[in-house]
């Protein structure tokens, strides 16, 4: 297997030993499909103009460095900055890659995206990315979580989001993954799942990777 000079795996979309695609065959034929359409995206000079003008005038990049001064001084040597992610549009790096996806999804003729969440902040990335394209968009999420983070359950809602919950495990974020899972199985054809972490089957780490490599 050779590794792929672009992102660093094998044709499998293998890390060394990571990664793979460990999922139920009915959804092999999706993967595939949003794997070949990334590697052409990746190469479409138009795609990537959009993507950057919609970072640029929508999530409001780049974001600025900050000189954190009092924690340089408590620490001594050099000067310590933070990369103010959280001056983003939605508050947080979670839209760079919804933004991305949902431009993936639109290529792949999808209209409706799911995606899990913990916290939230992918979760209303997600609903805003949707909301931006007009398309339809629901979030599962654990009902521990929904309890935890109310204030990002109601962000979502405004936006047009249906948040389901999901009660079964502990009701936290791996409970909401495997939910979403299921329901992109029953529904692969008309949806797209936007995966928020360099976590699931290949070709979603590359994915994700690639659209949070504006951060630096």
């Amino acid at each position: 297997m050779s590794i792929n000079a672009i992102h660093g795996h094998d044709d499998r979309g293998h890390f060394g030993i990571y990664g793979g695609r460990y999922v139920a065959e009915t959804l092999m034929p999706a993967l595939i499909e949003l794997a070949s359409v990334f590697n052409q995206a990746l190469c479409d000079r138009s795609f990537s103009e959009e993507y950057e003008s919609l970072l640029a005038d929508y999530v409001g990049r780049p974001s600025p460095l900050y000189p954190a001064r009092r924690l340089s001084e408590i620490y001594g040597g050099a000067m310590v900055y933070l990369k103010r992610e959280d001056l983003n549009h939605t508050g947080a790096h979670k839209i760079n890659n919804t933004i991305g996806q949902a431009l993936l999804a639109m290529r792949m003729g999808k209209r409706r995206l799911i995606a899990e969440t913990g916290a939230g902040m992918h979760g209303v990335a997600a609903a805003t990315a949707a909301a931006l394209f007009g398309m339809e968009c629901t979030v599962y999420m654990g009902v521990e979580d929904m309890r935890r983070q109310a204030p990002n359950v109601r962000r979502m809602q405004l936006l047009g989001t249906t948040v389901s919950p999901v009660s079964s495990g502990t009701g936290t974020l791996k409970d909401a993954m495997n939910e979403a899972l299921r329901q992109w199985t029953a529904s692969v054809e008309t949806t797209f799942y936007v995966i928020g972490s360099t976590a699931g089957p290949h070709p979603y780490p590359a994915v994700v990777r690639h659209f949070q490599r504006v951060i630096g």
